[in-house]
């Protein structure tokens, strides 16, 4: 008797699931990268709007980072120095309409190292789109920095326009998978837990004194 796992129909059915699973990854991580991106832009938004209203210098940023990390402790997203990123970040895209809806479909990091090492809007554009179209690790992103693939990629020595090889087509996600996603999802969590505690054994007090 033939095992279902060794025919043509299961194999190919196999294959059907496991995409699901590779794009429901890669939605799920995309949602969560997206909604990290627009939080970083509003705050870098309501920064700079801030110093230029209220004539506030580089202390409001020591400030603000101090009050988040209070109440969500362990976020580095909040350091001083991310906070200035994302000031950074609002400055140098807010005007440019053409990269400004790109900068969500790749992670914090691979954005930030784009920013600090690219100035060409076009090479931008360029690492932007290659990131995301082949899920480009940051420090695979950086080594095509580091390597000059922009400027190969003009010269016609690198050829980028090839179909993405199959082995390559689940990586997607890799674009925008980092670790400041992970952290973004822990925020409250402890908040949140102190205060079902206390609620708890607010509760468990209260029924004590009752039953005495």
């Amino acid at each position: 008797m033939t095992k279902i796992s060794t025919t043509a129909a299961y194999k190919v059915f196999l294959t059907e699931i496991k995409e699901k699973v590779y794009r429901s990854q890669y939605d799920a991580l995309k949602q969560v990268n997206t909604t990290l991106i627009k939080l970083y832009w509003e705050i870098g938004k309501s920064i700079l709007g801030k110093q230029q209203k209220h004539k506030w210098g580089k202390s409001i940023v020591e400030n603000l980072s101090d009050g988040l990390q209070k109440e969500f402790p362990g976020i580095n997203g909040f350091s001083v120095q991310n906070l200035w990123y994302m000031r950074k970040f609002y400055k140098e895209y807010y005007e440019d309409t053409k990269l400004q809806p790109l900068v969500g479909d790749i992670g914090w990091s691979h954005n930030l190292r784009i920013m600090d090492k690219c100035k060409d809007k076009q090479e931008r554009e360029f690492y932007i789109l290659m990131t995301k179209k082949y899920g480009w690790t940051k420090n695979v992103l950086i080594h095509h920095i580091e390597g000059k693939s922009y400027e190969k990629y003009l010269l016609g020595q690198t050829n980028f326009d090839k179909a993405l090889p199959q082995k390559y087509k689940n990586q997607a996600k890799l674009a925008v998978k980092d670790e400041y996603n992970f952290e973004f999802l822990k925020i409250g969590e402890e908040h949140s837990e102190r205060e079902l505690e206390l609620a708890i054994m607010k509760n468990m007090s209260a029924a004590a004194l009752r039953s005495i």
